[in-house]
């Protein structure tokens, strides 16, 4: 069995034994989601799952960074620990939109000054830790669909990236995720929570922050970007669609082609398995690219990204989505 594995099997067993802590804190507490017309579940369910995962990268991110010493995993750290604060209290009383957004912003500026990288590519950064945030967010919506995608994209990280803390961060990722999965899918005994998905984007713009730093410029991003089309693609093609018909799109709906796909399959595991499907068909690719001249690798992600903004459209347009 090799290390790698090892440490999986460790962030997904301390996952699992967390989550099963937080289903009976939740419990307890009274912290449950109610079914609604903006919600795509039937029966009251516990929320805030998703702080196993938060304590078991919170702890390899403290270790690593005491190992390293390394501003960078510093950053992480001070990061996840912002965003998932922030998540947790609003898992137990709705906080404003502002004062979230304020601490997205302060966790993306940290990750971003950290990196070193300069006004430009460190900007990008901060751009996309803010976005990410919010498209995790947006997209845990329905069992399983969060954690799912961030699994794919954390196992394709710790094979891509080679430097030991960004390559241990994506492992212990990975484990969290799986760890948390056997809970919220395919039945959810919990929600993942504003304390899990936001840190799930949020750890997603750590990785490809930290492989852009390897690579020394956009190249060893490029490949990290195949498997996060389908949350990319739902979540910004609806963004627009929103504004453009002047909704208030930073409030809770049930218009992403995932929700509406649920609700005509009447189950959450067609979708959930579709997307996962997608993530992996993107990481399949990455691999298969990687290496190759620069150019072929921008052709075939516009591609890929293209193919499924076509699904997206003529879903919506043949009446699949005819709920928007």
């Amino acid at each position: 069995m090799t290390p790698t594995l090892v440490w999986v099997m460790v962030a997904a067993i301390a996952a699992g034994v967390l989550t099963l802590a937080t289903i009976v804190y939740a419990r307890r507490r009274g912290l449950l989601d109610e079914p609604g017309e903006r919600r795509s579940h039937a029966e009251a369910t516990p929320r805030g799952g998703g702080l196993a995962i938060v304590l078991v990268v919170a702890t390899g991110l403290a270790y690593l960074s005491g190992l390293e010493k390394s501003p960078f995993a510093v950053a992480a750290l001070a990061g996840v620990v912002l965003v998932a604060g922030v998540g947790w209290l609003d898992d137990h009383r709705d906080l404003s939109i502002r004062l979230r957004l304020i601490a997205h912003i302060v966790a993306a500026g940290l990750l971003a000054w950290a990196s070193g990288l300069g006004p430009l590519w460190g900007g990008l950064v901060f751009i996309a830790a803010v976005v990410l945030i919010n498209v995790w967010n947006f997209m845990d919506g329905i069992n399983g669909i969060a954690a799912s995608q961030a699994a794919v994209f954390a196992g394709l990280a710790s094979v891509l990236l080679g430097l030991a803390l960004p390559h241990a961060l994506a492992v212990i990722f990975l484990g969290a995720c799986l760890g948390f999965l056997p809970f919220n899918f395919p039945k959810a005994r919990i929600f993942m929570g504003d304390v899990g998905s936001g840190t799930l984007g949020f750890l997603v713009a750590v990785l490809l922050c930290a492989a852009l730093m390897e690579a020394g410029g956009y190249r060893g991003v490029l490949p990290l970007l195949f498997p996060l089309a389908p949350f990319l693609v739902d979540a910004g093609w609806t963004l627009l669609a929103r504004m453009r018909q002047r909704e208030r799109w930073w409030t809770a709906h049930v218009t992403h082609v995932y929700q509406v796909w649920a609700r005509i399959a009447g189950s959450h595991v067609p979708v959930t398995l579709a997307y996962l499907s997608l993530a992996l068909a993107g990481a399949a690719i990455a691999l298969g690219v990687q290496g190759m001249d620069i150019n072929f690798i921008k052709i075939s992600l516009t591609l890929w990204y293209t193919s499924l903004s076509l699904a997206w459209w003529i879903l919506r347009k043949q009446g699949f989505a005819r709920t928007f």
